[in-house]
């Protein structure tokens, strides 16, 4: 006869209630002092992504660059595949440029805000 098992096999005791949080979690913090090693880490991780947004738009338009390129030898419609990957590459440059200033527009204002 084996032994019944003493415990349900959950991992703490709380875990059996329903009821998750008994207090409501707000997603803003109080104010806090913050460590300043990590709001310098923070903004060098700023100033770096936003540095990199020229870096991106070149990227995206030299490689749809090449892409048309090779496209256009190899089907023989010398200018045109080139000039259609040339303008995905810089609509998605553009939109790699508008994500990164969005992204800096929030960080301003989370370090605005508190």
């Amino acid at each position: 006869m084996q032994p019944v098992p003493s415990q349900r096999g959950e991992m703490s005791q709380d875990s059996a209630h329903d009821e998750l949080h008994r207090s409501a979690v707000s997603r803003r913090r109080p104010n806090r002092s913050v460590d300043p090693a990590a709001r310098t880490s923070k903004r060098a991780y700023d100033a770096l992504s936003a540095s990199s947004v020229g870096l991106e738009l070149g990227i995206s338009v030299i490689v749809s660059l090449v892409i048309g390129i090779y496209m256009d030898r190899w089907l023989g419609t010398t200018p045109w595949l080139m000039l259609v990957w040339m303008v995905f590459g810089l609509a998605a440059g553009f939109r790699g440029v508008l994500r990164a200033v969005a992204r800096a527009e929030r960080a301003a204002q989370e370090n605005e805000g508190g």
